[in-house]
């Protein structure tokens, strides 16, 4: 059962810039901590962004923060992540992950999507 489904991953060159989106399906994630995981073979789940469930507090890994925004749709179901000045490093697959808390564990997450691929070229 797929509850989270990310959109907009896809090959940008370095600089360049990619949306991202994360959707629900089958029940709403409004109440919810929403964040942005990424990952790439042989590492570690790495923690990206995250917002708060009324869209008022954001978290930021150091190495996107001024560079990635994170952000909530209207009716705060859909979660966005904006990335600008893309780099090699930011490579991976991203995950779309819902919790109760703002927190930067992915164990404090408990619905996950199945991901996307970013993949920048240098």
């Amino acid at each position: 059962q797929v509850l989270l489904v990310e959109f907009g991953g896809g090959l940008v060159q370095a600089g360049g810039s990619l949306r991202l989106s994360c959707a629900p399906s089958g029940r709403t994630f409004r109440s919810y901590a929403m964040c942005w995981f990424r990952q790439v073979p042989g590492k570690e789940r790495e923690f990206v962004a995250a917002i708060s469930w009324s869209g008022g507090s954001t978290d930021y890994a150091d190495s996107v923060k001024g560079r990635f925004t994170i952000s909530r749709g209207n009716a705060k179901n859909t979660v966005y992540l904006q990335m600008n000045s893309l780099k090699p490093d930011d490579m991976g697959v991203y995950y779309c992950a819902a919790g109760t808390r703002l927190v930067r564990g992915p164990e404090e997450y408990t619905y996950w999507g199945q991901g996307t691929q970013v993949t920048v070229s240098s």
